[in-house]
């Protein structure tokens, strides 16, 4: 189990507006996040991204959050609820040890995991997971925190991702992170 998960009450912090002015996530997402496109958002927590995402993809387009802590998801509706953005969140709570998408493989046009894969015990396994539920061609966006996440830890996400597949294909500047587009290469489908 990882001894480290950020507790609910934090969720509140981490969506706050007053973040938006280091992490615009309209700024970070607006090179990957199309109309109409399916996006993953692992570790969604109250949907600093997700709400977002929704308003990018428009009304044809799904976001589908996932997250460890029904409490953080139950906000997240709440929230979504409240900006008119509900039909397109779709929420699913994982047990940890897997994202529990069943029926979802070659899915989704992009991924998030921001600030998030620190706080995975099997990472290898989650980012196998990603590229099985991501369509050929498509990225993931991994950020992870400079404060908690050191260089030589994010360079060991980075090689569990390209033993799961991922291609690095790009280090955008993400304040106050570390951070790397992986693509699945275009063709690529199922599982590995």
């Amino acid at each position: 189990m990882v001894e480290h998960r950020c507790p609910a009450w934090a969720g509140y912090f981490l969506a706050n507006r007053l973040r938006m002015l280091l992490q615009n996530p309209h700024k970070i997402l607006a090179p990957y996040v199309k109309p109409g496109m399916t996006v993953l958002d692992f570790g969604s927590a109250m949907g600093f991204f997700s709400l977002p995402m929704a308003q990018i993809v428009g009304p044809a387009g799904k976001v589908v959050c996932v997250d460890v802590q029904a409490k953080m998801l139950n906000v997240l509706r709440r929230r979504a609820a409240g900006a008119g953005l509900a039909e397109r969140i779709e929420t699913h709570l994982s047990s940890g040890n897997s994202i529990d998408l069943k029926g979802y493989d070659n899915h989704f046009d992009f991924a998030l995991a921001f600030a998030v894969m620190h706080e995975v015990e099997d990472q290898a396994h989650i980012l196998g997971e990603i590229h099985e539920l991501l369509k050929g061609g498509a990225p993931l966006l991994l950020a992870e925190p400079r404060g908690h996440v050191s260089l030589s830890e994010f360079e060991r996400t980075l090689a569990f991702a390209g033993a799961a597949g991922f291609v690095d294909t790009g280090h955008p500047e993400v304040r106050l992170s570390h951070a790397a587009i992986l693509t699945k290469p275009a063709g690529q489908s199922g599982a590995r």
